[in-house]
């Protein structure tokens, strides 16, 4: 019987580096094997853990065209839309849609993390 989520796992060039994005970005800490590039985790937030695992030759998907599809793209619950947008970017995410400006009613924007993977910031 499986009992819990141990992780979600995400391919990039550079573990470290979008590991220490996410823990920043959820207010998290980072834990790895000292010397180990290749495996980071992100724990210490309400939420299963993230995991970052470099790759050789990565490509990021690509939105919203399917040449490179999302596959996986993570959900965040905030107070403030438009202050934790300014948190992400300032932390090297980049805007793909502000969905709220584009449809009536929706409640969350669409952005790439450094290493292109798309997350959505929602409205609790």
């Amino acid at each position: 019987m499986i009992r819990r989520l141990q992780a979600v796992a995400l391919d990039c060039a550079d573990a470290e580096r979008l590991a220490e994005f996410y823990a920043v970005l959820l207010g998290g800490r980072i834990v790895a094997d000292p010397g180990d590039s290749e495996w980071v985790e992100v724990h210490g937030f309400e939420g299963t853990p993230l995991a970052f695992q470099r790759v050789r030759d990565y490509r990021p998907p690509q939105w919203p065209g399917q040449d490179m599809p999302q596959q996986v793209h993570l959900d965040f619950d905030v107070d403030d839309l438009d202050a934790e947008e300014r948190r992400a970017l300032e932390l090297g995410a980049t805007v793909l849609e502000r969905t709220d400006q584009l449809r009536p009613g929706a409640n969350w924007r669409i952005y790439a993390d450094p290493a292109g993977h798309p997350f959505c910031l929602c409205l609790h």
